[in-house]
């Protein structure tokens, strides 16, 4: 009935602290995330408007350095002069040594004939005319077209700026190198899926990109989408795959450069953080169960251990009257049998003075009768060691202080215990130090510690077994061992053996599990400790640690 009670009052106790531990951590963990996931959100936009940003001012500045120069050099050099190709060549070199990144050099005439080139192509007389550019530079002065194929059938575009001298109108015109302006794009700080790229304002890639997609094809991108900043914008890719794109314009305002991640990618961080979160809201919520039930067992085992002790106590009060009883009652048994004992001394004495008289003498039994009379003598002193064993079993008091040879106290409880081993064919032999010295110490209870574990060994035994007895001495201590070949204690019973009450015998023939308690106790009052080693299978050793304390001079 009160392990039903405990098991439910357990159950209450760990429900109760679980959900007062759990609540709370879950509340916090999810308050926590959400708000990390709307600061990690924030995090990843301004970042990727910033690398938007900044990579369409290194697209504007490297446009403005290349427009600069050839601006410059349209403006301090003559229409005649550069018609001279080889002119126009130490022109070219100058320009790619201060800037770089110029593929070819042209000088057109107002009609849109190439008057002049130095490049890789053979361009010189080309006809430009018709072509988009030609009319805007004319217009505009200063022009930046989008990628086209041109007359050399690849994708390029070029940087014109237009001069007047007096009457005559002309054109110096520079392709750039198509790699070194991709290079400058894709500079950008993208992750694995991240991609750079430029639009027109008509969605065409006028740089190719990692993924999807080449040079002059439609991007799929709206540009009409974004606005004059830079804009972050969340489309989903024909596989399905979010992405999230930043776009800035350019200062031409014609090119949209676009940064694009996959949202997946770009959100790892917040993943991680997510899962780190989670583990340890794991690892804390296993810890709590652990913890809990961990407390909650501690806790009940601590309440039945002491109910269990209050009640042994109050048994233990009612078996203290019990044995005070049978105390006295075997004290008054060892004094009634220790009179008769004295008279059969007496009359064996009084029958050796008389077989000394002379009528005896020439008795043909005097030999037998001799005999006779020293068994009788011999078995009666047998008698009386175990009269007075049980007189020192029976007492109860605080130790004593008197002369003990721990040897001989051995030797005397194996005496009284060697009948009922041998009833059991079990063979108890001792192995004594030779040193040992007479110590001042309680023979009595000395005699009763021996007593009770020499008792405990040969239940323990059962049957033809050994038990044996070996003393040896250190410079504190007197150690006395008594090793036994039975079965052994369970490891799961050891903690409990010094506890009262506590018996491994079956039935309650054998014992009521005070001995060893009692024994503890008076080794503890001496000063001495009691201990023991046991292995299942294999036997016992108790280990009785008496210290050695020389005694007074009288």
């Amino acid at each position: 009935m009160k392990t039903i009670l405990y098991d439910k009052l357990q159950k209450q106790i760990i429900i109760t602290g679980l959900m007062i531990a759990f609540i709370p951590l879950v509340l916090t963990g999810t308050i926590i995330y959400f708000q990390f996931a709307g600061m990690f959100q924030d995090k990843i936009e301004a970042q990727m408007r910033y690398r938007s940003r900044a990579q369409a001012e290194t697209v504007d500045l490297f446009l403005k350095e290349r427009t600069a120069i050839l601006t410059a050099m349209a403006d301090t050099h003559l229409f005649h002069d550069l018609l001279q190709e080889n002119k126009l060549a130490q022109l070219f070199k100058i320009m790619n040594q201060r800037a770089g990144a110029f593929m070819d050099l042209g000088v057109i005439d107002a009609s849109g004939i190439q008057q002049a080139y130095v490049g890789p192509y053979n361009l010189k007389g080309a006809d430009y005319y018709s072509q988009q550019w030609f009319a805007e530079v004319m217009s505009k002065g200063l022009y930046v077209s989008d990628v086209y194929m041109g007359y050399r059938n690849m994708p390029h575009f070029i940087i014109a700026v237009r001069r007047q001298e007096n009457d005559t109108i002309w054109i110096l015109r520079a392709t750039v190198d198509s790699d070194i302006f991709e290079g400058i794009v894709r500079s950008a700080k993208i992750g694995k899926t991240g991609d750079a790229y430029i639009v027109n304002r008509e969605g065409i890639f006028q740089t190719p990109p990692r993924f999807h997609g080449k040079i002059l094809d439609p991007s799929g991108i709206d540009p009409n989408l974004f606005g004059r900043g830079t804009t972050l914008l969340e489309l989903e890719k024909e596989n399905g795959e979010p992405r999230l794109l930043a776009g800035s314009r350019l200062a031409n305002d014609k090119w949209l450069l676009i940064i694009s991640e996959v949202k997946a990618e770009e959100a790892e961080g917040l993943i991680q953080a997510r899962n780190i979160e989670i583990g340890v809201m794991v690892i804390g919520a296993i810890l709590i169960v652990v913890a809990t039930i961990f407390a909650t067992r501690r806790t009940i085992h601590l309440l039945e251990y002491t109910d269990s002790k209050m009640s042994r106590l109050n048994a233990q009060l009612v078996q203290s009257d019990k044995l005070a009883a049978l105390g006295k009652m075997a004290a008054g048994i060892a004094h009634e049998i220790n009179n008769p004992l004295a008279v059969i001394i007496q009359k064996t004495g009084w029958m050796e003075d008389l077989l000394e008289e002379e009528e005896f003498q020439n008795s043909k039994n005097l030999e037998e009768l001799k005999k006779s009379i020293q068994k009788i003598e011999f078995h009666v002193e047998r008698a009386r060691k175990v009269v007075h064993s049980m007189l020192g079993y029976a007492r109860r008091m605080e130790p004593r202080q008197e002369d003990v040879d721990v040897y001989d106290t051995l030797n005397q409880t194996i005496a009284l215990l060697e009948n009922y081993a041998r009833l059991s064919n079990i063979r108890i032999t001792i192995e004594s130090a030779e040193d040992l010295p007479i110590i001042a110490s309680d023979q009595g209870q000395l005699q009763q510690v021996f007593m009770n574990l020499l008792s405990n060994a040969i239940d323990a035994v059962g049957k033809d077994g050994i038990i044996k007895v070996i003393t040896e001495k250190t410079a504190s201590q007197i150690i006395v061992r008594v090793i036994d070949n039975g079965p052994g204690i369970p490891k799961d019973r050891q903690k409990k053996v010094f506890e009262p009450f506590f018996t491994t015998k079956h039935g309650g023939d054998k014992g009521m599990g005070l001995g060893l308690w009692i024994s503890y106790t008076i080794m503890e009052k001496m000063g001495g400790s009691l201990n023991f080693v046991s292995e299942e299978g294999k036997g016992t050793t108790f280990n009785v640690q008496i210290p050695i304390v020389i005694p007074e001079k009288k």
